[in-house]
């Protein structure tokens, strides 16, 4: 008889990371079970924080459940399709019909789907570091090289596009931006943002254009849809409801495809064919698309000052402000705030150490900024979906934390070390 071998996992799945949903995460639903009480900050889940998907939407879903039993087209249900082309009129792109608007089960599945139908072996993507991680993670997946270009703190986390610029190759065949910024929160400049039009145009790559948190910004930061910019070459525009209507459940995103579709009808119709092949995305969930973007924008209310995330990222700019060890480039957008620890004054800080100690220690859950691909290993990234109230004491268990790795000069322990304690 055979000797029973241990199963191993794909090869492609090497480099593959997304330590947001990982081990640590794994080690808070441990502690949760042993009747801990966790702060969890690491992923963007509205839910868990109180906030309410639109009552309208919900109603919207309920009064056609009976439309929703079988399966839809494969780029989804008209309605919802053709108000993603509206929203993306109103905003002063042109050219943009149903046919060129593909829905899928959140933007995840669209991030996958896009570059599955675009690359080939060793095919490189130009991917913003810090990034979300799926970007870098599809990448890899449907066998390109995403090739990071940075986006540093000293600069607001703003990308420089002369160093874009000089990242491009014969092999590169696309660029991802993100904005406002997963993990930053950052909102690019116009002036940035058309710079980058014109590199993708130049080089003819395809521009994919993560605008998840589109009307998701603070204090009189201007979000510029990227499709606006973007004429000679092809721009995908991605989006959904998890965030701005706190949707997340219902995993409904889309694409919207705009500048010279003339010339994409191959790869249009072989990203048809892979959505054909999952047969649809979520049906129900799709008729609340054009009640969410056709209605009051509720989210408005929430981000402006006196709303409720408005309040909360206050509370992280004061907090951090006041701290001994902390920095921050100011979100402009987005929902979260990626928080840097001063070398000077904590010389052996690691983020993945730290981010296990606050979890075992002080019982909050955030995500060690190594895990949105940068090289360096002082930052950590929080969510502020919280109340001002719950971020405060986050911020007096940090800083109580931070106190005691500088009163104590240590190493706080490495990479190796978080992960046997993790397994």
């Amino acid at each position: 008889m055979k000797t029973a071998e241990s199963i191993r996992p794909s090869e492609g799945l090497k480099h593959v990371r997304y330590e947001i949903r990982g081990r640590l995460a794994r080690r808070a639903h441990e502690l949760e079970r042993q009747g801990y009480e966790i702060v969890s900050l690491n992923i963007g889940n509205p839910r868990a924080f109180g906030l309410r998907t639109p009552e309208t939407m919900r109603l919207a879903m309920i009064e056609n459940l009976a439309e929703a039993e079988g399966y839809c087209h494969q780029k989804g249900i008209f309605p919802a399709r053709e108000a993603v082309v509206m929203q993306q009129q109103a905003r002063g792109v042109t050219g943009v019909t149903a046919e060129e608007v593909f829905i899928g089960n959140g933007v995840s599945e669209l991030i996958d789907l896009t570059l599955r139908a675009l690359l080939n072996d060793g095919d490189e993507v130009l991917v913003p570091s810090p990034d979300y991680p799926l970007w870098t993670a599809a990448v890899t997946l449907n066998r390109g090289r995403a090739v990071h270009y940075p986006c540093r703190p000293e600069n607001g986390f703003v990308p420089d596009p002369e160093e874009v610029a000089r990242l491009v190759t014969p092999r590169t065949r696309a660029i991802v931006i993100i904005n406002p910024n997963n993990p930053t929160g950052a909102v690019y400049p116009r002036r940035v943002l058309e710079a980058l039009a014109r590199l993708a145009e130049r080089h003819g790559l395809i521009v994919f254009s993560d605008e998840i948190y589109d009307q998701m910004t603070y204090d009189g930061a201007e979000f510029v849809p990227m499709a606006t910019l973007v004429h000679d070459t092809l721009c995908a525009t991605l989006s959904g409801l998890s965030k701005v209507y706190r949707a997340c459940g219902y995993r409904v995103g889309w694409a919207a495809f705009s500048g010279r579709t003339h010339a994409a009808t191959e790869y249009l119709g072989a990203l048809e064919l892979l959505s054909s092949l999952r047969l649809c995305s979520n049906v129900m969930a799709q008729w609340a698309v054009q009640t969410a973007l056709g209605g009051h924008q509720s989210i408005l209310e929430l981000v402006s000052p006196g709303g409720r995330l408005h309040d909360s990222r206050a509370a992280i700019l004061q907090a951090t402000a006041h701290s001994k060890y902390l920095s921050l480039a100011p979100p402009g957008g987005a929902m979260y705030a990626f928080v840097g620890v001063d070398p000077k004054v904590l010389p052996d800080f690691d983020d993945q150490q730290f981010a296990l100690d606050l979890l075992e220690q002080k019982h909050v859950l955030v995500a060690p900024g190594v895990s949105f691909n940068v090289p360096y290993r002082n930052h950590f990234r929080i969510t502020n979906l919280p109340d001002s109230a719950m971020l405060k004491d986050v911020f007096n268990r940090v800083e109580e934390l931070l106190g005691v790795y500088a009163s104590r000069p240590r190493a706080p322990g490495n990479v190796v070390n978080v992960a046997n304690r993790l397994k």
